[in-house]
């Protein structure tokens, strides 16, 4: 079984796609199921699990009714506003959907650097547990600290690290960025995707031993068990086409042992979004 543990999908407007400046150009049009359907049979994957871009609950809703017409959208990792007083019920209602299967906030993009720590997120976070859903860290390096801090507050709860943190491949940086990831791996319910990296170097003239000195330090902070296989798809063809990227990570895992290969592939993404194995037969 191989799993695309992390993919998006849009029906493109500027108002609601501001991120996507001129420099993506390319990814400016609509992006649907029936789009990644070759890319999915092309690399032999059984299916992938959609992640939101837009922070509103409609965005969610509309990627778990595309999950319901979609027996490849192995599940959904949606927005709720975690901050709100109404977070419960909306994750009541969210979660009567059995392929929402996580929860994920655009940290990245906040102004705080501690916006992870703040008492009403933290509330919002400690709802999740009850409805088994996992949550994704979307973060840059600078992040890491405050992460770390987190996630020590809810040890039952499973957490994904999207994009292996967006480490500084272009800058050819790693030391802050290595120190921060082996603290967040420290605690074992944290999962971390081999997402997003071709768009972390230069998109233009990147090679694959780009990626080997950041790739072997996740590998070695969160071992076999807790890694995944991402595509970032579409925003990952600005850099590179679909089975470039998978390429490059099926290349650097091709070491491993066959187990290890199949929990990077599959199991570990099961596992941290609860997802039923026979959901993709």
């Amino acid at each position: 079984m191989r799993i695309d543990a992390h993919q998006h999908f849009w029906l493109y407007n500027s108002a609601e796609y501001g991120w996507i400046d001129e420099s993506m150009s390319t990814i400016r049009r609509d992006f649907l199921p029936q789009d990644l359907v070759p890319g999915l049979s092309e690399n032999d994957f059984d299916g992938s699990v959609a992640v939101h871009t837009r922070q509103t609950l409609e965005e969610t809703r509309w990627l778990l009714e595309l999950a319901a017409a979609s027996p490849r959208i192995l599940g959904v990792v949606g927005w709720v506003d975690l901050r709100s007083p109404e977070a419960h019920s909306q994750l009541k209602s969210l979660a009567e959907n059995p392929k929402l299967v996580g929860v994920r906030h655009i940290v990245q993009a906040e102004p705080d650097d501690r916006f992870l720590l703040q008492p009403d997120f933290l509330r919002g976070i400690s709802l999740l547990e009850e409805f088994n859903l996992a949550y994704d860290i979307l973060i840059y390096t600078r992040h890491l600290p405050a992460a770390a801090e987190f996630v020590e507050k809810f040890p039952r709860q499973r957490f994904v690290l999207d994009h292996m943190a967006k480490p500084p491949i272009k800058a050819g940086e790693i030391d802050v960025w290595e120190k921060g990831i082996r603290q967040l791996a420290a605690f074992p319910n944290v999962f971390c995707k081999l997402s997003g990296l071709v768009t972390e170097a230069a998109w233009d003239s990147w090679k694959p031993e780009d990626f080997r000195p950041y790739l072997d330090v996740v590998l070695g902070a969160f071992g076999s068990k807790r890694l995944m296989i991402g595509s970032d798809w579409p925003v990952c063809t600005l850099a590179a086409e679909y089975p470039s990227v998978i390429n490059l990570e099926a290349q650097y895992i091709a070491e491993l042992s066959g187990d290890e290969q199949q929990a990077i592939w599959s199991t570990n993404a099961l596992e941290a979004y609860g997802i039923p194995p026979e959901r993709s037969k």
